[in-house]
């Protein structure tokens, strides 16, 4: 497979770098590193595949243009279009085209991201009362420096769509009874610490995501009928912990038991493989998860900007 990146910034780098071999050449307007200044550019028989790193404002058009020559494509997240129908008719196009149309979500991808799903599905913690989760980094200053990113709803559709799309990869299809709790400008223009929860369903589910937080940082606590399970941090600032305790009655001490992994982050490359495997057998697009988290970003980016 012969693979095209297009945006060469921090995220296109890494995918350049993860896309190995197959790698062909890459296109930004401003990086004068890159081979190509527009996608058009670029003749159509030299790619098969096109990873797009690319800011909001231009992912319909481009994505447009490359389906519609029949190219797979990976797309940063989240998948913005100016209108939230514009993701089905996008969807519509890649399986008229028979192509590829994946939107990336590397956590899927962490180590115990997989594990806490694998222990949700089975069962072993009963009922699952509530689910909460913090995501931190400390690149407020980089943000507020950037022409681009210091606008809209700031932290919210960066960390959070990690934080939504993570909820539906381990609780499966949900409402978007997600309501805005707080929301902060504490250094930059737009939203640099926000808290976002639902209360209508079980589990009942509690979001906290900031710029501010010096030494990046994650942190999940699910607490449920039979125990709990906890993960702190992510491989690529570790050492990351899973550590699930199952639950002593009527009370007491519960033994538990923990997995802490010291090691490189795995997930651009498992998510690079997970998408070239796709592309060999052709994969449906399928952008409903888009859709919702499409819907929820809007509706809670309208209540910060109110």
């Amino acid at each position: 497979m012969r693979v095209l990146v297009v945006g060469l910034g921090v995220q296109g780098h890494k995918r350049r770098r993860f896309a190995g071999d197959d790698y062909v050449a890459s296109v930004d307007p401003v990086n004068p590193e890159a081979d190509y200044k527009a996608i058009e550019d670029v003749p159509l028989s030299s790619y098969d595949a096109v990873m797009c790193c690319i800011p909001d404002e231009p992912k319909h058009g481009v994505l447009t243009y490359l389906i519609e020559s029949g190219k797979h494509v990976l797309v940063e997240k989240p998948l913005w279009t100016p209108k939230i129908e514009d993701i089905a008719s996008l969807e519509a196009l890649a399986r008229r085209r028979q192509v590829v149309c994946y939107t990336a979500y590397n956590h899927r991808f962490e180590p115990h991201f997989v594990r806490m799903r694998a222990l949700l599905d089975s069962g072993e913690l009963g009922n699952v009362y509530s689910c909460r989760m913090f995501y931190g980094n400390g690149t407020a200053r980089l943000v507020r420096d950037s022409e681009w990113r210091d606008r809209g709803a700031g932290v919210l559709p960066d960390l959070g769509s990690h934080l939504l799309d993570t909820c539906r990869f381990w609780f499966g299809d949900m409402d978007d009874d997600f309501n805005l709790k707080s929301a902060h400008c504490f250094e930059n223009r737009a939203a640099d610490h926000v808290t976002i929860g639902c209360e209508s369903m079980r589990p009942r589910i509690e979001l906290e995501m900031t710029l501010l937080s010096w030494r990046n940082h994650f942190t999940c606590d699910i607490f449920a009928e039979n125990g709990s399970a906890h993960i702190e941090s992510l491989c690529k600032w570790g050492p990351s912990v899973f550590t699930h305790r199952r639950r002593v009655l009527p009370s007491g001490r519960p033994p538990e038991s923990a997995q802490t992994l010291v090691q490189d982050d795995p997930t651009w490359a498992l998510e690079y493989s997970h998408f070239k495997a796709l592309c060999h057998r052709n994969a449906e697009a399928d952008l409903s998860g888009d859709l919702w988290l499409a819907g929820a970003l809007e509706r809670l980016a309208g209540g910060m900007l109110a």
